[in-house]
């Protein structure tokens, strides 16, 4: 059975295979912007080999994050708090609590918050290296 051991020093190091690797929320930064933050609690650059991504998005009341797509991964987004609509090539869908919604890689997107609450989604990619493109 492996041994495994981890400490705050070991988070994003390089590590043998047989020590666990992980992040602490904590002690990640979040990025800011007009239209809500990302936290980015895994991917490749954070765990280095990780082969997926992973994180958090707020999205201020009344906000949308800009149109885009992701050629290299697809991508799903989970609804923990608020709701509103998510674009998804040419079609709206509302989205609310308890949503999973399911982006092919190259599907443009768009999540816009209707709510008067920041709503909360977890976001997950099938790359370790999540590539987007903006197109507004």
């Amino acid at each position: 059975m492996p041994n495994f051991s981890v400490s705050r020093a070991s988070v994003g190091a390089a590590m043998t295979d047989h020590t666990l690797r992980l992040t602490l929320a904590a002690d990640l930064p979040i990025q800011s912007f007009t239209w809500g933050t990302l936290q980015w609690l895994a991917n490749a650059e954070l765990l280095p080999g990780a082969a997926q991504t992973l994180g958090l998005c707020h999205l201020h009341p009344g906000q949308r994050n800009p149109l885009h797509y992701h050629p290299n991964c697809e991508e799903i987004l989970h609804v923990q708090q608020g709701h509103g609509k998510h674009l998804l090539d040419e079609r709206w869908v509302p989205v609310q609590p308890g949503t999973t919604v399911r982006i092919p890689a190259g599907m443009k997107h768009q999540l816009v918050n209707e709510g008067m609450v920041t709503m909360i989604t977890v976001i997950a990619f099938s790359s370790g290296d999540r590539q987007t493109v903006f197109l507004d």
